[in-house]
């Protein structure tokens, strides 16, 4: 099995963090509460771990393309999306600094990895079911999406819901 990553999920910004713990991107006013067993297992995209019964936590919702545009110069236009994420209520240690594998990585679980371009516009896709060797199928994924030129970052979500996982950008 693969004990490392080839390529860098990145979870949410602190900034962004800050500001959504505040009103998130769709002008709603934060509501954090306390996990219960409904949530254990939830991706946490401030961290790239899953929820844990008991921690405060905040469901928001976030624009991932749209912060990412706005800091690129780019216009995406109709593809700009908003969707629920799970965050901490409170400033957290986030993503660890070297990860031997990508989050949220279950054996059997479906994925999209959706390309974009410099625009910010879905230049392609790829389905990917998790298999037992996730890193290696996530490598071998980003690598199929950044051998396109015109990609600059994949989302991957999660089919069965279209929720946002993590991104991952060109060079990073």
């Amino acid at each position: 099995m693969t004990t490392s990553t080839t390529y860098t999920a990145r979870a949410i910004e602190p900034a962004v963090l800050a500001g959504l713990r505040i009103t998130d991107d769709a002008g709603r006013p934060c509501a954090p509460y306390t996990a219960g067993s409904a949530e254990e297992g939830s991706p946490l995209r401030c961290c790239l771990r899953s929820i844990v019964p008991g921690e405060r936590i905040a469901l928001v919702s976030y624009a991932p393309l749209r912060r990412w545009a706005a800091a690129n110069g780019a216009a995406p236009g109709a593809y700009d999306e908003q969707g629920p994420v799970f965050v901490h209520a409170e400033e957290c240690a986030g993503p660890p600094a070297a990860p031997e594998s990508y989050p949220f990585e279950r054996s059997g679980a479906l994925r999209t990895l959706r390309r974009y371009d410099a625009e910010g516009r879905i230049v392609g896709g790829r389905l990917l079911e998790i298999p037992a060797d996730a890193t290696a199928a996530f490598d071998q994924g980003f690598a199929e999406a950044f051998a396109d030129p015109r990609v600059a970052l994949v989302h991957v979500r999660a089919v069965e819901y279209g929720c946002f996982q993590f991104e991952v950008r060109r060079g990073a």
